[in-house]
């Protein structure tokens, strides 16, 4: 099998100052992330709509939905570093991606309901295998398009993350426009199209990628196991990942046991190696990642209220009359995205600037600050509820509340997965970043928790009784906010980093 070799990095064709190869990169992830959002704006109304599954219900699915959508990459990046390398990885995660979404459709073109929920539950178990092998090895390949020391490899990758937010803001509307006023077929038929064109594009700009990403060990992958190729077996090896995904899928709560156990142990582990095998300064650092690990999950548990009661609330309580029209609420998932493609060049300058000054927030009071925001959003409804008791929300304060969250990830998201590259000593940078996405997936899970006990509370399709419990979450969110800036201090000293 050949292999194309590497090219030169400083000789390659450049688009705005970048390989090419890298706006081929652009593209994908964009359509990759506008066939999974457009998805996940649909799939709370589907399961509660078409299946008619409680909220309850629909809220654990989603939250073991989205939990292992973060868990399989690090299955994926595995099987990547080792034997396939990234290229094959993402085409491969791609085609099955799009599998995924076309029996997602098939699946809504009608049939009894016990055979529809297997057969949807199985293009979940698809999208989730798919998205192992695609989502972390695509961003791999943005990295290796640039020399390690390249003041470009930043910019890039920031020019990258506006593709994955400008796919999540075209999905939803695309999506579910067509999902939620035409049928939900064609809702899941174009996040398939979608992928479909993120295949083409990443096939058709192979060469701008610089022979990059290409197989550890061709030879081996060519050589036959049983006369077929290992290259084969590996692909292959998606078959039993799938299986095993469909069985948590069908069991949401295992999911949740999992992850428990998984982050429990690995938290024992990673502070027992600080303490017994660091010295005292790499110890520190250690240690406030491990904070910040710890942390997380409670701004992501609230954060993913979005996709599952607070769609849902949308749906129920809120005016979406704009102009005489009725906005579908699996729209206003775009809301969030295009925030952020809007904010994220603000917040990089404001920073900067606070940086200058000697002001900027450390990055335990910048993780405080976000689980503020995202309280103060919830607590935001809750208080418009009580000024317009009886009376259907205004579209303008779901905005703010969008604002808000999207301001806290700003202050979270990018912060803290820099951060993990910061604090964690070298040899331990590829584990701290698997351990950043389980914890990733333990929040996300943690949401589908939260949103299955308000769909268990009595009156759950009341705007009352929802607004009640957004606003026990919402003030326990402020006081752990709260809590970690007071701690923001002492845990900058403890980073041995200037409080930085």
């Amino acid at each position: 099998m050949s292999v194309m070799p590497p090219a030169d990095h400083h000789t390659t064709t450049t688009f705005l100052g970048h390989p090419r190869g890298l706006f081929i990169l652009f593209f994908t992830e964009l359509w990759e992330r506008f066939s999974f959002y457009g998805m996940r704006a649909l799939l709370i109304f589907y399961l509660t709509k078409q299946f008619l599954f409680s909220d309850e219900r629909a809220g654990m699915l989603y939250g073991a939905y989205i939990a292992l959508v973060f868990v399989s990459p690090l299955v994926g990046g595995w099987l990547a570093d080792r034997y396939l390398g990234a290229r094959k990885a993402v085409l491969f995660g791609g085609i099955v991606i799009a599998c995924g979404h076309i029996l997602l459709g098939l699946d809504a073109l009608g049939g009894d309901r016990e055979s529809a929920t297997r057969i949807f539950l199985a293009g979940m178990a698809v999208i989730v295998v798919g998205t192992g092998f695609l989502k972390a090895n695509v961003s791999v390949l943005v990295g290796q398009l640039y020399p390690r020391d390249d003041m470009r490899r930043d910019p890039a990758y920031t020019i990258f993350y506006m593709g994955i937010n400008l796919g999540g803001a075209l999905g939803p509307l695309v999506c579910g426009l067509l999902g939620e006023t035409i049928g939900w077929s064609w809702g899941f038929g174009a996040a398939a199209l979608g992928m479909i064109l993120g295949i083409i594009v990443f096939v058709m700009g192979r060469p701008l990628l610089q022979g990059q990403g290409e197989a550890p060990d061709p030879a081996w992958l060519a050589s036959p196991l049983f006369g077929i190729p290992r290259e084969y077996w590996l692909y292959a090896s998606a078959m039993p990942f799938t299986a095993a995904m469909l069985a948590l899928l069908a069991s949401p709560a295992t999911v949740g046991y999992l992850l428990s156990a998984s982050g429990v142990a690995m938290g024992i582990g990673l502070v027992a190696y600080a303490c017994l095998k660091l010295d005292p300064a790499a110890r520190g650092r250690l240690l406030v990642a491990i904070f910040l690990l710890v942390v997380q999950p409670v701004f992501w548990g609230l954060f993913e209220q979005t996709g599952s009661s607070l769609n849902l609330f949308i749906d129920r309580h809120v005016d979406r009359t704009m102009f005489g029209i009725t906005v579908p609420a699996s729209l206003f998932q775009a809301v969030g995205p295009f925030s952020i493609f809007l904010l994220a060049p603000f917040f990089a300058w404001l920073w900067l600037k606070l940086g200058r000054r000697g002001l900027e927030p450390s990055t335990p009071a910048k993780f405080g600050l976000a689980i503020i925001q995202v309280g103060a959003g919830f607590l935001l409804l809750v208080g418009a509820g009580m000024m317009l008791p009886g009376a259907k929300m205004p579209m303008l304060f779901i905005l703010l509340l969008y604002l808000l969250h999207t301001m806290g990830e700003l202050c979270l998201s990018p912060v803290g997965l820099a951060a993990m590259s910061r604090l964690s000593p070298p040899h331990m940078l590829g584990l701290m970043m698997g351990t950043w996405f389980l914890a990733t997936a333990g929040g996300n899970f943690m949401s589908g928790v939260i949103a299955a006990a308000i769909g268990a509370s009595a009156g759950a399709d009341q705007a009352s009784t929802v607004l009640a419990a957004y606003g026990r979450i919402g003030g326990l969110a402020m006081l752990i906010g709260l809590a970690v800036l007071a701690l923001s201090p002492w845990i900058g000293r403890l980073m041995k980093l200037g409080g930085r």
